[in-house]
């Protein structure tokens, strides 16, 4: 039993008078062992160093959360270094009137929930080119740092109702950032054909059934794909957007582009599955780029992919769409169309702005005849085409306004937005 007791063998240790034989390693262990002895001269307790291999440090953006509003969990242990900064400020611009917060920095300081035993410092790295930052993790004992670790995922879930956590692959890597959802959209809101809507709300409902009964009776994998695809303009967003205030779980909402990769449907994935269940959106799915469509489809299938994800993939080009995605079961399940909006979509959604205030019951009527084509979007800028001529000048033409905008529309179409060859547009 006692040697089962003993810590095991050491290669190298640091001492002061072996500083320097390893290059670089006396500075990571003053900092280490500083760090450490901070820890136990506060709160009496020996903390020990941990790695992590999980590129979603979720607890990072918890501990910034938790500083800026001053959380009395979260204690401020000591700074780093003594020349660099030690608060922050930052702009608030989430409130009607916007404004400046000053909070202890993240960076160059040791800060810990000795509640849970946990202790978190990004550590300055002095560099030739400039300051980097390194992630340590320090934790009391194995199970108070899975304690901990467990509450991050219950907290972050429980914030993300309320939030859209958005991925975009850019050319250094995938940026995360968390939108509010300052206006809920309700879902009669929605302006979309009945027989589509209604389904898709009630797979919706079904998934988010908090005893997934219907899955456990029918022996149903617990995860859905829908796609959405259609002309752009008109509803997909808001339909996203209905989801993300009305259903009781996390929306995550990724934007492909060129630079998604195999390491970017990981990290999106794993970040999906710690807050099941939830709803995935991908968004322009057409856009995978090509080298990386195998990898996608692999992870969408029931050998890779988690449960508890209700995935919905937009695109507004659906014969891109890699073959891949339809044939086979457990990617997408149903595909609809979102079409361009028929004459009582039109009016339904006139009226639901408001149209009626600057033109009356029958300026919308015919506004929703004279838009056979016109998008959902389109409609959304007649409504303010109207309502700045009815400020101007107490009333709006509703055909007149419909005539100027089909004309531009229809110069867009045809790229002919100067017919006057001797008109330019440009710096001389």
């Amino acid at each position: 039993m006692e040697q089962e007791n003993k810590k095991p063998a050491v290669i190298y240790e640091y001492h002061e008078d072996s500083a320097g034989i390893i290059k670089g390693y006396e500075v990571y262990a003053r900092l280490v062992d500083g760090i450490l002895e901070a820890l136990h001269t506060r709160y009496g307790v020996r903390y020990e160093l941990y790695a992590s291999d999980d590129p979603n440090s979720e607890y990072w953006k918890l501990l910034e959360n938790d500083v800026q509003s001053g959380n009395a969990g979260v204690e401020h242990v000591a700074r780093i270094f003594d020349r660099l900064e030690d608060r922050t400020f930052v702009f608030d611009d989430e409130k009607e009137q916007p404004e400046y917060h000053i909070h202890l920095s993240v960076r160059n300081n040791v800060l810990a929930y000795p509640a849970m035993g946990v202790a978190l410092a990004r550590v300055p790295v002095f560099q030739e080119n400039g300051i980097n930052f390194q992630d340590y993790v320090f934790a009391a004992s194995d199970a108070q740092l899975q304690f901990f670790l467990g509450n991050v995922r219950n907290r972050q879930r429980e914030q993300n109702i309320n939030k859209v956590t958005v991925f975009t692959d850019r050319r250094n890597g995938i940026s995360r950032e968390d939108e509010p959802i300052t206006r809920a959209v309700r879902r009669e809101e929605v302006i979309l054909d009945a027989g589509i809507k209604k389904e898709i709300y009630r797979s919706l409902d079904q998934f988010f059934d908090s005893d997934r009964s219907f899955y456990v009776t029918y022996d149903i994998p617990y995860k859905r794909g829908i796609l959405l695809y259609g002309h752009p303009g008109n509803g997909k967003t808001t339909l996203v957007k209905s989801i993300a205030g009305s259903v009781p779980g996390p929306v995550l909402y990724w934007q492909i582009t060129e630079y998604t990769s195999s390491e970017s449907v990981n990290e999106v994935f794993e970040a999906a599955a710690r807050l099941a269940p939830m709803v995935l959106v991908i968004e322009d799915i057409d856009s995978m780029p090509q080298e990386v469509r195998s990898f996608f489809l692999n992870t969408l299938d029931g050998a890779t992919s988690k449960e508890g994800i209700f995935l919905i993939g937009t695109t507004n080009y659906p014969d891109k769409i890699d073959p891949g995605l339809m044939n086979r079961a457990g990617r997408f399940d149903r595909a609809y169309e979102i079409k361009m909006p028929s004459e009582a979509l039109r009016l339904e959604y006139l009226q639901l702005r408001g149209f009626s205030a600057f033109v009356g019951e029958e300026g919308t009527a015919t506004a929703a005849r004279l838009t056979g084509d016109f998008s959902l979007t389109q409609l959304g800028e007649l409504y303010v085409s109207a309502a700045l001529e009815w400020h101007e000048n107490g009333t709006a033409e509703v055909e007149s306004l419909v005539r100027g905008m089909r004309g531009e529309l229809d110069k867009g179409r045809k790229r002919e937005w100067m017919k006057d060859a001797s008109s330019s547009i440009g710096f001389y």
